[in-house]
């Protein structure tokens, strides 16, 4: 099995492709990977976004997402599991998170990427700053995102309104 941290908050940028090669390697069984990239908009509720900064407390941000991605293992069938996060200044364009996910078939790699999203969307402790033209304002978890994380049996309360 792959050595590599399944968790990585960082500034740099990444590679996806080298991410989703090196999930994979050494490891015949794996039939599909999925994977999800996430970039920064250059809009936000209505007001163009000009850039983005993210924060995050270090050592618990890590340890929340490996809890996720070990439910991910006892929940679907999967061989393997990357989650990169970026946090620190971003503009408009660039990529902010990738989760990859390998399994025998692509229906567990599909979802168990898809409940990793929305965990990483409502429950991870990272907090977010725009900048726009009425300056910058911190940005609130949606009830949208606790609702997609609610269909997998997990409860979310960081959405405003």
């Amino acid at each position: 099995m792959n050595s590599r941290p399944r968790v990585t908050i960082q500034t740099a940028d990444f590679d996806a492709g080298a991410e989703m090669a090196a999930l994979r390697a050494d490891d015949l069984g794996v039939g599909a990977i999925a994977s999800f990239v996430g970039t920064v908009r250059d809009r936000g509720d209505g007001l163009s976004v000009s850039a983005m900064e993210l924060e995050h407390y270090p050592g618990m941000t890590e340890r929340s997402i490996e809890s996720m991605i070990a439910t991910a293992f006892a929940r679907f069938d999967i061989r393997g599991a990357r989650v990169i996060h970026r946090v620190g200044p971003l503009l408009p364009g660039d990529q902010i998170v990738l989760v990859v996910v390998s399994s025998m078939h692509r229906g567990e790699a599909f979802q168990a990427c898809e409940f990793l999203m929305d965990y990483l969307k409502s429950h991870a402790p990272f907090w977010k700053k725009e900048t726009t033209p009425e300056g910058a304002r911190w940005v609130d978890a949606r009830v949208s995102d606790d609702a997609a994380l609610a269909r997998w049996g997990h409860f979310g309360t960081n959405a405003q309104g």
